[in-house]
């Protein structure tokens, strides 16, 4: 009997060991100064080359001139995303090329790539595998079944491209949330590889996961933990607003830098022939272009509103606003129509449309036409600068992270109204300078009615803000913060 236990006792110890060893011979390599240089390459005229490929030479000079590499700076750039969708991580990747460093962009690739990652030399886009598509179910009620599995398969996938399908690098720079399982696996990894984490904060994890199950939720109150215990392990950390920034110090412990958003170059005011020449040619305008264009005897307006299409942007806001605004309109016929281009992808997207089909049936929008677009990057920074107002339906979950989308309008001169009842919107928007808030539809019908209409020299003035508005920009406050953080600048 003894024999027989020993026996196995040893067997389970044999296994354990060899397990162990196995482990510590496939860990991901660690980081080496020494070694973070660019790679030689040679093409077919053995000319050496920083890029792979028969054509090197040639895709040399037809891409982005590239800095002198500056060694020691690579970086992985994280988000558990999709990295067409993920501004803000694509700005810093083309910031931290811009200046020299290395980066692994590291995501799902399921939409259009900003076409300056795509060009630059020192970029490198890593995609993800996605999860199965059962893994990937919206449902509440099985949420706590398909939550644990999709996070096993996403720890996985993002652990082989962050230990093993890039090289060691000296920082990593991770977008949370999603915070499960991002920041645990990213700690690790780090940890392994020698590198120093740093974590870019959007918002809150937990308090998105509220919105789906409740603030009481047990898997809420332990991602909230777990978001705060993986805070305290990273090296440095970046906020979106100054209001975030107090919150990790005073909760969190830690110590943030706020690095607000800003516009790239790519939105920018356009003058009236540029308007024109856009809104002839987009399918969504094609038609309403001339009456959007100049004055005429049935007057349009134009708003945008990008959405995610999710639970924190409530989209029956603006649907209830415009049929208000519509039975207004109807009274008062000096009161333009409105045009309204819907942009984004999400989950929530046909219940809305749905609701727009409804509506059109029921005669509620007869003085409004709504219509949804997905744009390549430069078609949507045309839009925002063609358009007369930038409508926001952001909630915020936390209070204290802001829409990009608001920048984004901010950098073509749109001006802005937006949903206004939380902490940080005032680090965004000046009240009646450039943008308005509103807390309900009816203030937002309201807002509708009186800047198309008694109120018209008011649009006027946000226009003229939001102008003076476009020229704070990406590059002057990522230097400042990131590019000195990252010894770039």
């Amino acid at each position: 009997m003894f024999n027989a236990w020993f026996d196995t006792l040893l067997c389970v110890v044999l296994a354990l060991s060899t397990l162990f060893t196995v482990f510590l011979l496939t860990l991901p390599r660690q980081y080496d100064p020494s070694k973070d240089k660019p790679h030689v390459y040679k093409n077919e005229q053995g000319e050496e080359s920083d890029l792979p490929g028969k054509d090197a030479t040639n895709r040399k000079k037809t891409r982005n001139k590239t800095p002198s590499f500056k060694q020691g700076r690579t970086t992985q750039v994280v988000v558990l995303g999709d990295i067409g969708r993920s501004p803000r991580m694509q700005y810093h990747a083309i910031s931290i090329a811009k200046h020299g460093g290395k980066v692994y962009l590291i995501g799902y690739q399921e939409s259009e790539i900003h076409p300056d990652v795509l060009s630059h030399d020192l970029i490198h886009v890593v995609p993800l595998t996605p999860a199965p598509p059962f893994l990937r179910s919206s449902s509440k009620l099985l949420f706590p079944l398909i939550a644990p599995l999709k996070a096993l398969w996403q720890a996985g996938v993002l652990y082989g491209a962050l230990g093993y399908r890039t090289e060691p690098s000296r920082y990593m720079l991770v977008q949370n949330p999603p915070s499960i399982p991002t920041l645990a696996v990213a700690t690790i990894v780090a940890f392994f590889r020698n590198t120093e984490l740093v974590i870019d904060w959007h918002n809150f994890g937990y308090s998105i996961l509220a919105l789906k199950l409740g603030t009481r939720h047990p898997l809420v109150l332990i991602s909230a933990l777990y978001e705060r215990l993986f805070a305290k392990l990273a090296s440095q950390h970046f906020t979106v607003t100054n209001a975030m920034a107090r919150v990790l110090k005073e909760q969190y412990g830690v110590t943030a830098h706020p690095l607000h958003d800003r516009p790239a170059a790519l939105f920018r005011p356009i003058d009236h022939d540029e308007k024109t020449k856009f809104l002839s040619r987009m399918a969504e305008t094609a038609q309403y272009a001339q009456d959007l264009s100049k004055p005429s005897k049935t007057p349009w307006k134009l708003i945008v509103s990008s959405t995610s299409w999710t639970a924190d942007e409530d989209f029956s806001v603006l649907l209830d606003a415009l049929s208000k605004y519509s039975a207004e309109a109807t009274s008062k016929t000096s009161l333009p129509k409105i045009l309204a281009i819907i942009t984004g992808k999400g989950p929530l997207k046909e219940h809305y449309l749905a609701k727009v089909r409804e509506m059109n049936q029921e005669k509620k929008l007869l003085n409004v036409v709504i219509q949804t677009a997905w744009l390549t990057a430069e078609d949507y920074a045309l839009l925002l600068a063609a358009a007369d107002l930038g409508v926001s339906l952001h909630t915020s979950s936390s209070g204290v992270d802001l829409p990009m989308k608001v920048v984004d309008m901010f950098g073509a001169g749109l001006p802005v109204v937006g949903w206004g009842k939380f902490e940080a919107w005032p680090e965004l928007v000046t009240e009646d300078v450039n943008g308005k808030g509103f807390e309900s539809s009816e203030q937002l019908a309201q807002q509708l009615v009186e800047l198309f209409g008694a109120k018209a020299e008011l649009l006027i003035r946000l226009k003229q803000g939001a102008v003076v508005e476009s020229e704070n920009r990406w590059d002057d406050e990522w230097n400042r913060v990131a590019g000195s953080l990252f010894k770039l600048v």
